[in-house]
């Protein structure tokens, strides 16, 4: 990727590439743990597709280099983006976020200016994760508490990765327990079937609203789950990038450029 202009943008740390022109810029936020630079191998292909694209890669609160909140409430942090997004006088941006970074960028999606929407492998219903999150709170709160962020990290499948990629996962991290309880506890307070209906009314406003949605995964998913996608959102696309797990833009980095160049 071309150079990047290190810099605060709102109370954000942030990157920014390129230089505005016709192209929607886009905004890439991360998953929880991590930080902008895991999108190192998604900038690189992005230069070789999209030379010059505008690009704003972001640390979400308490990640990186962006301060620690009080509260990580969803509907708060999108407004922390949305002046970040606003400082870096960017407009309509395309929104692009990994596992937390999708549900953000969906919820941004609803409520602020925006060209275009992807998601990358954040299922927008916690039904079961919710669950799971609850009975391991008491060890969430306790000295054991990166027990429970290493069994789902078991899960996320990285052994698919390539060995740098893996190793960006490995290290590239800052699992801390305040982020976890921080961010989750929306999750783990509020009942499936209400969070169900906020992500259902987002949904509907996205597709009132005429925004291009699209939701890219590592594996096709539970057939329930996409009927509910394809029924609230019709005009949805669901891109489905095989053996990526859950960082299909770290395993197949080059297909996902293509995308958004797209």
């Amino acid at each position: 990727m071309s150079e990047a202009h290190q810099r605060y943008v709102g109370e954000l740390a942030a990157d920014a590439y390129g230089s505005t022109d016709e192209r929607p810029p886009l905004v890439l936020v991360h998953g929880l743990s991590y930080d902008r630079r895991q999108w190192k191998p998604l900038l690189r292909e992005l230069e070789a597709v999209d030379p010059g694209r505008r690009v704003l890669t972001l640390d979400l609160p308490g990640h990186g280099g962006s301060p620690r909140r009080d509260s990580y409430q969803t509907d708060e942090i999108a407004q922390v983006i949305h002046e970040a997004v606003t400082d870096a006088g960017l407009e309509s941006p395309i929104m692009v976020g990994h596992s937390l970074g999708g549900v953000l960028a969906t919820i941004y999606a609803a409520r602020y200016p925006t060209r275009g929407a992807v998601n990358i492998d954040q299922p927008l219903l916690v039904g079961g994760f919710g669950e799971a999150l609850r009975q391991a709170e008491p060890v969430l709160r306790g000295p054991a508490y990166h027990q429970v962020w290493e069994t789902m990290l078991a899960g996320m499948h990285i052994e698919l990765l390539p060995p740098a990629a893996r190793e960006l996962v490995r290290t590239a991290t800052t699992p801390r327990q305040d982020l976890l309880l921080g961010y989750w506890h929306e999750v783990i307070v509020t009942p499936a079937e209400e969070i169900t209906e906020r992500r259902t009314q987002d949904l509907d406003t996205i597709h009132s609203r005429g925004i291009a949605y699209r939701y890219v995964t590592g594996e096709e998913p539970n057939p329930r789950y996409r009927r509910w996608l394809e029924s609230t959102l019709p005009d949805i696309a669901i891109t489905v990038l095989p053996g990526s797990g859950h960082f299909p833009h770290l395993a197949r980095p080059g297909e996902l450029a293509r995308i958004l160049a797209g």
